[in-house]
C-alpha cells in the first residue's frame, strides 16, 4: 500500500498558528497560577497601602515580575527563592522609601537592625505577621506549574506588570515628593547653620549649642501646628535674653545626613567619616580654636557608629543613653528606647556651668520617633491638652508635640535659669516624620525642616578676628553647616 508523504509546516503557518492559534487551558492555569504569586502575592501587601500613600514601588514591582518569568520553569526551591529575594528587596525598598533613606545608606543601616524594639510598635507586628503569611502562602503555591510557554502569555505577563507598576505611580499620585530623599550631585547646600548665621562668634565669648530634635518637621497647611510650633519660646523669660530668629532649611536623607549637614556644612552621609578624621568639621574647627567639645545622643552610641565617627569630626567627649543612665536619667520607651529627652537639658546646663572653657555643644534627641507609642512613660497619653483637635484628627502627630512640648520645657528651665552662661543655642529638626499615611504624612513639608536660633543678648560680642572658625569664604559656602 502506497503511503503519502504529508509536507511540513511553513514558516508563515507556524507563526500564524503561533499568533492565531487557541491557548491550551493548561497554559492559561499556568498563566494564572504565575500571576497569583508574582503580581498579586509579591505586591499585594504594598499596595494595599496605597488607600492612605506608600513610597513608589515602580522598580520593585518590575522586579518581581521580571524574577518571576526567568523562574517559572525552574525547580520549586528556586522559585521559592527567588520569591524570598523579591519580597524582601520589596521591603528594603518601602522602607528607604519610607524612611528618605538611599539605598546605600539603608544597606549601611540594616546591621543596626537589633538595636532597635519594633515589638513595641503595633503597626510594625501586624505588617510583619502579614508579609510572613504572603510568603508562606506564595511558597505553597509555587507547588503549582507556572512554567507557560506560549510567546502571547510571556508578552501578556510583562505587560501586567509593567501595567501594575503603571497603576503605582497612580495611586501615589501628590505624594512621591514625600518619599525617598537623596540629594543629587549639585543640588545646592542649605542648613539651619547656614541660614541662621550660628557659629559666627567664636571667640570663646559665649558657648555654642546645636539641638537636633528627631523627626522635627515643617508644618504646611496646618494651624494649630504652626502656632504650637515653638510657641513656648516667645515667653518674656526667653525673649528677654534671647534674641529669636527662626526659618528653614531643605533636607535630603535621614538623621545620619542631618548631622553631617549641619555639623559638616555639606550633604552627605556618616560612613564618610567613619574611617577618617574630618578636620573641615564644625567641631573639629571649633576644637582646633579652643573649645570643648562634646556630643549628646540619647539612644545607644552603638547606633549608627557614632562612637566611632563622632570623635573623627572633632568631639572631645560623647555621651550616649549608657553614659546618660548613669548620671540619673529615667528611661522612655518605643521602638527606639533610650533615655527620657526631657531629662536632659539639665545635664547639659550642668555641664556648661562646670567648664571654665567655652564649649561646643552637639545634642542630638531620640523619644520624638516614629513611631510614638502611648504610655512606655512617654507622658503623652494625653496630648488633647496640648490640642484638642490634632488628638483627635492626628492622635500620633499630636504625641510627638506632646513630646516637643516636654522637651520646649525642659530647654526653657534651664536656659533661663540665673546662673546660666552665656551660649548661642540653634534648635533644627532632622527630617520629616516620616508617616507612612498620607493623612498624616501629608501634614508636614517633605523637603523642609524648621530651625530656631536663640541668640545670647547680654553684651554685645566683639567682632572675630581673622583666625575665627567661621568667616568669609567659609561662611558663604556653608561650612559653618
Amino acid at each position: 500500500m502506497a503511503t503519502v508523504a504529508i509536507a511540513p509546516a511553513t514558516f508563515g503557518q507556524r507563526t500564524k498558528k503561533a499568533l492565531f492559534g487557541k491557548i491550551s487551558r493548561e497554559e492559561w492555569d499556568k498563566f494564572h497560577n504565575w500571576a497569583v504569586i508574582w503580581l498579586v502575592l509579591a505586591n499585594i501587601g504594598f499596595a494595599a497601602m496605597w488607600a492612605v500613600g506608600s513610597p513608589p514601588r515602580n522598580p520593585e514591582i518590575l522586579a518581581a515580575g521580571a524574577i518571576g518569568l526567568v523562574v517559572r520553569n525552574m525547580p520549586l526551591w528556586l522559585r521559592c527563592t527567588a520569591f524570598l529575594a523579591a519580597i524582601t528587596y520589596s521591603l528594603l525598598g518601602f522602607i528607604a522609601g519610607l524612611f528618605n533613606l538611599s539605598i546605600v545608606s539603608l544597606i549601611h543601616s540594616l546591621k543596626f537592625f537589633a538595636e532597635v524594639k519594633p515589638t513595641q510598635s503595633f503597626d510594625y507586628l501586624v505588617g510583619a505577621g502579614l508579609l510572613m503569611g504572603i510568603t508562606v502562602l506564595a511558597f505553597w503555591l509555587n507547588r503549582r506549574p507556572q512554567g507557560f510557554t506560549d510567546l502571547r502569555l510571556v508578552i501578556l505577563a510583562i505587560l501586567a506588570t509593567m501595567g501594575l507598576a503603571k497603576i503605582d505611580v497612580y495611586m501615589g499620585k501628590g505624594m512621591r515628593g514625600h518619599y525617598a530623599r537623596a540629594a543629587e550631585a549639585g543640588a545646592p547646600f542649605d542648613s539651619a547653620g547656614l541660614n541662621s548665621g550660628f557659629a559666627q562668634v567664636t571667640d570663646g565669648s559665649r558657648n555654642l549649642m546645636i539641638i537636633m530634635v528627631e523627626s522635627l518637621g515643617q508644618p504646611v497647611g496646618n494651624e494649630d501646628m504652626s502656632e504650637l510650633l515653638f510657641a513656648r519660646y516667645n515667653d518674656a523669660s526667653v525673649t528677654s535674653r534671647f534674641e529669636l530668629s527662626s526659618g528653614e532649611n531643605t533636607y535630603y536623607n535621614s538623621t545620619t545626613a542631618a548631622e553631617i549637614r549641619e555639623l559638616c556644612g555639606r550633604w552627605g552621609d556618616y560612613y564618610e567619616v567613619t574611617d577618617a578624621p574630618d578636620d573641615s568639621c564644625l567641631p573639629a574647627r571649633l576644637a582646633k580654636a579652643g573649645y570643648e567639645t562634646r556630643a549628646y545622643h540619647s539612644f545607644t552610641g552603638a547606633f549608627f557608629d557614632r562612637t566611632e565617627w563622632y570623635p573623627n569630626i572633632g568631639f572631645q567627649e560623647q555621651q550616649f543613653a549608657e553614659d546618660l543612665f548613669e548620671r540619673n536619667t529615667r528611661e522612655c520607651g518605643g521602638v527606639f528606647p533610650g533615655v527620657c529627652d526631657r531629662d536632659v537639658p539639665a545635664l547639659l546646663a550642668k555641664d556648661l556651668k562646670a567648664s571654665d572653657k567655652p564649649q561646643f555643644v552637639y545634642w542630638l534627641t531620640v523619644n520624638s520617633h516614629l513611631p510614638v507609642p502611648p504610655g512606655m512613660n512617654l507622658d503623652v497619653d494625653r496630648c488633647d491638652r496640648i490640642s484638642p483637635a490634632l488628638a483627635e484628627d492626628y492622635p500620633m502627630i499630636c504625641r510627638q508635640f506632646a513630646l516637643w512640648d516636654q522637651l520646649d520645657k525642659a530647654i526653657i528651665r534651664e536656659i533661663t535659669a540665673s546662673d546660666f552662661p552665656a551660649t548661642d543655642i540653634l534648635i533644627v529638626g532632622d527630617h520629616m516624620p516620616p508617616y507612612y499615611d498620607r493623612h498624616h504624612r501629608s501634614q508636614f513639608a517633605p523637603d523642609r525642616v524648621p530651625w530656631l536660633l536663640l541668640k545670647w543678648k547680654g553684651d554685645e560680642a566683639p567682632a572675630a578676628d581673622p583666625s575665627a572658625i567661621v568667616k568669609g569664604e567659609d561662611a558663604e559656602n556653608g561650612a559653618a553647616g
